[in-house]
Formats: C-alpha cells, structure tokens, sequence
C-alpha cells in the first residue's frame, strides 16, 4: 500500500501549497522588511490640498512608523512648525537618513487651498508622473489629493491619506476595493458613526449643532451621512449651519465657521466639531470660549490635539500613531510587491476616549466614573494651541 502512502503524502502537500498561496493572496501576508528598489532607493512624492494640522500628525506618525520598522534611522523630529508639512519634507530630503528611502527634494506640492492653484498643481504633478516617471511612490494627503489622483491618468503606486470619507467622496469605489490596483485609501467605515454614539452617550443631547460647508466634499469632511444614520438610531435631530472650508482666505474660513458655532451655541444641546477649513490653532480658543460661555459640550471629530486646546472629548487617537503605524506598514508592503489594491484599506482605531476636564468643570459637565475608565488621554488644563505661521 506504499502507493497510498504517497498519494495521501502528495494530497497534504499539495493542500499545503494551495494554503501557502491562499495565505500570499491574503490582503494582509505581505511582508513590511526593509529593502530597495533593485539597489536604488525608493523615491517619494507628496500632495495636499493645503496646509492642515491633521496632515502634519498623521505624515509625522507615518515617519516614526517607517522608522520603527528600520526603513529609515530612527531619531527624533524637527520642531514643527504651524499646520505646515512641508518643513518635516524638507528634513526627510535632506538630513533624515536611510538607505532604502528619498523623498525627493522637489516632491512636495501643495495646492494652499486655492482651486486656481490646485488646477496648476494636478498638471504638474500628472506631468511628473507619466514623463519624468522618477515617482515610486506618492503620498496623497486628504480628500482634495485623493479626488485628484484617483483616476486613470496616470498608474503610480498613490497612498490616500487622511481623507475624512474616501468612499463618499468618490475616492475609491468600495471599502473593500479601490478601483485600480494603483490605489490605496485609509478607510475606517464606522469611525464617525462611533464619535457620535460615544458622545451620544456622554451627554444625552436631544439636539446636535454641526457646522459644515454644504459642498459634496464640505459633507464628507464633517461625515454628515453618519451624523444622520446615528440620529435616526438614537433619536436625536440635527442642528445645521453652512460655512465655507475649502478656500485659501483663512480670515472669511473662520470667521464662517465662528458665526455658525456662536449661532448653534444658543439652540443646541451639544456641537460636534467637524473637520472644516475655520478650525484652527486661532479659531479653536474662540470655539472653546463660546462653548464654555453657553456651557456647550463639544466633541471633536479630528482629534485629541483639540482637546488638550479645550475641546470637550474626542475618540482618543494617541497623537495618530495607530494609523500612522497603519499607513508606514502599508508603504512598506507595497514596497515589497504589493499591489495597492491587494491591501486592506480598513483600519479601525483602538475605542478610547480623550476628555479635558478643565473644560468639563468650566461647563459644568460632571463625566461619570465609566467616562473616566475609557480614557487613556486626561487633560487637566487647556495648553495654547500653536500658533498659525
């Protein structure tokens, strides 16, 4: 019988192989060890749509991130300044150092939250992608990046990074598939509808404030179809006020967004601050000023920076460097053959609260003993936001 004997021995090798193939096809069985490009570095591009504090905490945790993985030396950041990105590229260029990666010099384009510009900055950018082709990698940060780089113009390995809702916004075509295998988006699907539940369940308000812009992408920054789909769970309405976000006149931005927020602090029972153009380092005193003269609980969709400024509590983040670690891995693994799209876009931030308890006495908001238990970021004053440059 040592035919069957052989027979079975080929069947449970041949299983094997098919599961070793069936792991290598897994989204996630890629590996994340550091190598080059066939003995040359890996070069890098970025694109934003402006200036954003966001776009500086998740690009500066992607960088811990690739260094936490060997893919450059580990050593501390330079001081960052405002809500720029484009001081830490400069470093990356020019003094970080790796012997896998460059972020090319010229390799930072920035639109500054003008549609002329941005215009001008998508053609160079595509230009640079199909002829000069010295792009391996480019990084596209936030949802006026995605919306621009995801198309069939060109077919460079592009990142979307800290796009507020990539399927919303028709940036990619599906949590589970982005559409071209060049294509990759963070997409955490259920992220805002938990902020709202959470904060739903702090405070037990029958009537939320939030301020957007009432543009297709102003709805998808503030994930206003995720506000709704938790309001018709629990029962709660909305309380709506249009302003501008997307333009480059950062006075006429937050000024909008401060007359909005005044206006929806004398009719609502809490405001959820959204991403929006008038949320700033200058804007965010003013919003905690009014919140606090109105006694208004706040909660913010960004991030924990807001709340250690006096936003009331937020989704703790841990400075972003979940998703960053996130985001360095999937570079990584593309790095090492992986298609974009054989990734998986979904990533879900750890369930922690950050509260600011200064803020909460100021408003005269008592968190119950289960609040405090969630919390791995307690502030117990309101620290300066930094200054705008």
């Amino acid at each position: 019988m040592k035919w069957m004997t052989k027979v079975v021995t080929i069947s449970l090798a041949l299983v094997f192989m098919l599961q070793i193939a069936a792991m290598a096809a897994d989204k996630g069985f890629f590996s994340t060890a550091p190598n080059t490009n066939h003995g040359k570095k890996w070069r890098i591009a970025y694109y934003e749509g402006g200036p954003y504090i966001d776009y500086q905490l998740i690009f500066a945790e992607t960088v811990k991130g690739l260094m936490k993985m060997g893919w450059i030396e580990d050593e501390p950041l330079p001081q960052l300044k405002g809500e720029e990105t484009v001081g830490l590229w400069q470093w990356l260029a020019t003094k970080a150092k790796s012997d896998y990666l460059e972020f090319l010099p010229d390799g930072h384009y920035s639109a500054q939250w003008e549609d002329d510009e941005r215009i001008k900055t998508v053609q160079q950018v595509l230009s640079r992608l199909n002829k000069r082709a010295d792009v391996d990698l480019m990084i596209a940060m936030g949802t006026w990046a995605g919306k621009d780089l995801a198309n069939d113009k060109h077919t460079t390995n592009t990142m979307v990074v800290s796009a507020s809702d990539a399927v919303g916004a028709g940036i990619i075509k599906s949590i589970e598939d982005s559409g071209f295998d060049y294509l990759h988006a963070y997409v955490d699907p259920y992220r805002y509808q938990r902020q709202v539940r959470v904060f739903h369940d702090m405070i037990g308000f029958q009537k939320l404030g939030v301020v957007y812009e009432d543009t297709v992408d102003g709805r998808s920054y503030a994930a206003i179809d995720m506000v709704e789909k938790v309001a018709k769970e629990r029962g709660f309405s909305i309380e709506r006020c249009h302003a501008v976000s997307d333009i480059a006149d950062v006075d006429k931005r937050e000024a909008a967004y401060l007359g909005c927020f005044e206006k929806l602090s004398k009719k609502t029972d809490a405001i959820y601050v959204t991403v929006h153009g008038g949320v700033s380092a200058r804007s965010i005193p003013k919003i905690v000023e009014t919140a606090t003269a109105q006694r208004i609980p706040t909660f913010s969709q960004s991030g924990s920076e807001e709340v250690k400024s006096g936003i009331l509590a937020c989704l703790s983040q841990a400075g972003f460097k979940y998703v960053g670690q996130f985001h360095a891995e999937t570079f990584a693994k593309v790095f090492n053959g992986a298609k974009p799209n054989d990734l998986d876009q979904v990533f879900e931030e750890p369930k922690k609260i950050a509260i600011n308890l200064k803020t909460a006495v100021a408003i005269g908001y008592d968190p119950p003993i289960e609040v405090l238990g969630a919390a791995d970021e307690i502030y117990e004053e309101i620290e300066p936001t930094v200054a705008m440059k």
